[in-house]
């Protein structure tokens, strides 16, 4: 064929013919050897469509070809008793557990890092609703979300414009949704400065008999794209973006970050629930990253046969896209199902009555192959398989960092830190603490996010955890924590990974709710970096290890990876190892639910657990000297499981007024209460007592009249306990925090403190 006579369109049978054109391989992110086992896989040199849907697919974010070697073992650690309450693990749009009375959850968290640093509103709106949808196609009805977000340092130029935006997107689309936001994290580092991370998780409800699958399957079924018209943004989107540094600059890559309408996506979910209802759907996936070129081998894939799809019937907002940008889009809103011919009307009908436009794109086969057509001519005839799930895999290099022993060796006491001694230094110590943008009140975030919509959120933050009632017969619900520290990940990203399962797991269990299972968004910097990798490994290994321990699965979740932006095997390559962790659990009756604040005087407040001088990567550190280095706290994962007995037992029996966790900041961050018995017993400094972050502890306030009934429950599962004070404290007639014979700080100037630091900074 000469050169006059080549095709509009880079067709199946033109590529076999010109087995020596040059492609672009390189510029959509695919490596010589990956572009060469394309060529082998299909005996020929790939189309141009074809090309485009694999570059997406074998992207690091789309086929975690350096990570999925390692997330196997969260599927190895794994016991029938975890196995218990798992309808749908990982590998489907999102894990299922169920809760009882044949209701069902689905949870997932995952990331819009790269997209939200290019552009911030859009970015995070967009992966708000990424994962919504993920938690529709399960068959279920989102009824909350969080969000975990980490920027750079407070303090410099750039830090406003994207958490400005970010917040702004998440609070935007989850309130138009009508979901409220009932928890997170707020966090500020400068190792996060180019690489922030806006990490979404949405959960909903469902009946057992209510759950679908992704997956195409039964001759002559049709496969119909519906929802939002396909447009040109989000092209290379975050199938791109999140597998690949920065290198080329943002204002570049602004046109590949999607645009989100979520009062389109909220029409979609009433749509796809009333679909459901009448049973007209045999599968379903949403479109998120890599667009249609996902959707249709994911679904083929999955299925027992192949799928045919002609590219004419999608329908554009740009009609000038040709066939790679079709199936790369990665524009929002937008769902495929399959439908049986018997039922297409009855589909077509209900769509149509909620003005959701959809097209019949494609059919059911058993060629085995997912074929596609564009203007009558076929551009792709791939194994579905090789495109969704037969990627590469890598078994990447790694090693534990050449710096990583002297950060260890550079603990507090050998780094020299003064520590506080008289009352006046450790009360300047514990305001400077609760003031620190890290640590203050995150009310500046919070108060844009509607947390109460929907009228079944029992607990939010503030509190330890989300409280969600899912059945108001009964008042049985669901209660929600994510947590995680990048500075514990950084000292030890094994240690730092159970550490945040753990903090979870004891936000869940102080709500009064009995963890059922995990799931997790794992960000790290470049998989090619050996140093990166390792602390990737490790912390797989860290949580798989934990998870097994106290019993609870990872149900599916995330790898944002690529997150660095400096010189590999340097300290600071890459943001601090951030693996984030999210714990399910499920209350009988959300009305026993307990909250963190005192609401009663005159409550004994107890002090659970067994405090140690631990203060290496600490709050009091960063706060007070700007000091990283050393070791995490101790991970006791058999104290956390009687501490979380004793909480859960004691919500059921009504007999806390109020739990709160000691994590970041300590004792002193819970309650400035008296400490002089946590120094004799445990044998601790009173600024250990106040500042260190030891795990397996949590102070609760019991009412008059069962404080022994309490104790009895601590002695019964051998936790320890100590009074240390009571609620409702006044001193010369005011309400004080009183550390006795130490120091004594009014309420009304704590709180003062505590909420005037972000408004101050972000207005």
């Amino acid at each position: 064929m000469t050169a006059s006579s080549k095709p509009t369109l880079d067709t199946v049978d033109y590529a076999a013919s010109t087995p020596d054109e040059e492609q672009p391989y390189a510029s959509l992110g695919l490596k010589p050897e990956e572009y060469q086992q394309i060529r082998d896989i299909l005996g020929r040199r790939p189309t141009a469509a074809e090309l485009a849907m694999y570059s997406v697919m074998w992207s690091e974010h789309c086929s975690y070809k350096s990570s999925k070697v390692h997330l196997k073992k969260f599927g190895a650690k794994v016991t029938d008793e975890m196995k218990e309450n798992l309808l749908v693990g990982i590998g489907e749009n999102a894990g299922v557990v169920d809760i009882g009375d044949g209701w069902a959850v689905t949870f997932k968290v995952e990331s819009h890092n790269h997209p939200s640093f290019v552009e911030p509103y859009q970015g995070a709106a967009t992966g708000v609703g990424g994962i919504v949808r993920d938690i529709i196609s399960m068959g279920a009805r989102p009824v909350a979300v969080m969000d975990q977000l980490r920027f750079g340092d407070v303090n410099h130029p750039d830090t406003a414009r994207v958490v400005h935006g970010v917040v702004s997107g998440v609070g935007g689309y989850g309130n138009s949704l009508g979901l409220p936001n009932i928890g997170g994290e707020l966090v500020f580092d400068a190792s996060y400065q180019g690489n922030p991370l806006v990490n979404a998780l949405a959960v909903g409800v469902l009946r057992h008999e209510d759950i679908h699958l992704a997956n195409a399957s039964g001759v002559g079924n049709k496969v119909i794209l519906f929802g939002a018209r396909t447009g040109g943004d989000g092209i290379g989107g975050a199938s791109i973006l999140a597998s690949e540094t920065f290198e080329d600059g943002v204002p570049a890559k602004r046109p590949s970050v999607q645009v989100g309408d979520p009062f389109m996506e909220k029409v979609l979910i009433e749509c796809c629930l009333e679909l459901y209802k009448a049973g007209v759907v045999e599968g379903i996936q949403d479109l998120g990253a890599a667009g249609i070129s996902c959707a249709t081998s994911e679904l083929a894939s999955n299925g027992d046969g192949g799928m045919h799809v002609w590219l004419d019937d999608v329908l554009l907002r740009d009609p000038s896209l040709n066939a790679g940008e079709i199936l790369m889009s990665e524009s929002q809103e937008r769902m495929m199902a399959v439908v049986t011919p018997e039922k297409l009307n009855e589909f077509m009908a209900i769509t149509g009555k909620w003005d959701v436009e959809s097209s019949v794109v494609g059919e059911v086969n058993d060629s085995g192959r997912l074929t596609i057509d564009h203007h009558g001519q076929r551009i792709v005839d791939v194994d579905p398989k090789t495109v969704a799930h037969e990627g590469p895999t890598y078994n990447r290099p790694y090693a534990r960092p050449a710096w990583q022993d002297g950060l260890n060796l550079d603990t507090n006491i050998a780094a020299g830190l003064a520590r506080p001694t008289t009352g006046d230094e450790l009360r300047d110590a514990a305001l400077a603490t609760l003031g620190s943008p890290n640590h203050a009140s995150k009310e500046w975030v919070t108060n844009q996010y509607d947390r109460f919509v929907q009228g079944n959120t029992a607990l939010a933050q503030p509190d330890d955890a989300g409280v969600i009632r899912v059945d108001e017969s009964t008042n049985l619900g669901i209660a929600l924590a994510t947590d995680a520290s990048g500075r514990y990940s950084k000292l030890d990203p094994r240690t730092g990974a159970a550490l945040a399962l753990a903090e979870a797991y004891r936000n869940v269990a102080a709500s009064g709710a009995r963890p059922l299972a995990v799931t997790d968004c794992l960000n790290f910097g470049s998989p090619e970096d050996p140093d990166s990798m390792w602390q990737l490994v490790e912390a797989i290994e860290g949580l798989a290890d934990a998870c097994l321990e106290l019993a609870v699965p990872v149900t599916g979740g995330n790898v944002s990876l690529y997150n660095g932006t400096g010189e590999p095997g340097q300290i600071d390559s890459s943001i601090h190892p951030t693996p984030v962790v999210g714990v399910l659990g499920v209350l009988d009756d959300v009305t026993r639910s307990v909250s963190s604040g005192f609401r009663n005087e005159g409550d004994a407040i107890f002090l659970l657990g067994t405090t140690r001088d631990e203060l290496d990567g600490s709050a009091w550190a960063e706060v007070a000297h700007q000091h990283l280095g050393g070791v995490p706290p101790i991970v006791n994962l058999a104290a956390e499981k009687a501490l979380a007995g004793v909480l859960i037992n004691a919500a059921r029996d009504s007999i806390a007024s109020a739990t709160h966790d000691l994590s970041e900041g300590g004792l002193i961050q819970a309650v400035l209460e008296s400490v002089a018995g946590v120094v004799e017993r445990d044998g601790v400094s009173e600024f250990a007592a106040l500042f260190s972050e030891s795990t397996a502890r949590a102070i609760v306030a019991v009412p008059r009249g069962e404080e022994a009934r309490f104790q009895d429950a601590c002695v019964g599962r051998s936790v320890p306990f100590l009074k240390i004070g009571e609620t409702g404290h006044e001193v010369d007639g005011v309400p004080a925090v009183e550390v006795e014979g130490l120091f004594t700080v009014p309420v009304a100037e704590a709180s003062e403190v505590f909420k005037a630091t972000l408004p101050a900074i972000f207005g």
